[in-house]
């Protein structure tokens, strides 16, 4: 895939059971903190931005998911979003995430290749 699409890296590919945290340019859901498929829903669709599932949201819901510290846009993690960049969000590789997490997330061993 990353040949065909001339990426410079291979996409990280995760099961969605083991997504923690879903990272987007609008912001951050903390998915493992859902109660419900619906609610896990909601809090993806507050960070998806101009997608159809994130124009689907709604404001009153997501104003809610903020307040309850499950959803966080970079205001609230007191960044500025003209300061946001692809370098800050976006990791290159498992190990990358390993240690962005402080020893959080434990990648199972078929994909640690370090």
């Amino acid at each position: 895939m990353a040949r065909d699409y001339k990426m410079p890296l291979a996409p990280v590919m995760i099961y969605a059971s083991d997504v923690t945290h879903v990272l987007t340019e609008e912001g951050i859901a903390y998915v493992y903190k859902a109660e419900s498929l619906e609610q896990r829903r909601a809090m993806i669709a507050a960070v998806a931005g101009v997608t159809p599932l994130g124009l689907s949201q709604n404001p009153e819901v997501t104003a809610q998911l903020r307040r309850d510290g499950l959803v966080a846009y970079p205001e609230d993690l007191g960044i500025r979003r003209s300061d946001a960049s692809r370098d800050l969000l976006a990791a290159s590789s498992i190990s990358d995430l390993e240690t962005w997490s402080n020893g959080l997330y434990k990648p199972p061993a078929k994909f640690r290749s370090w």
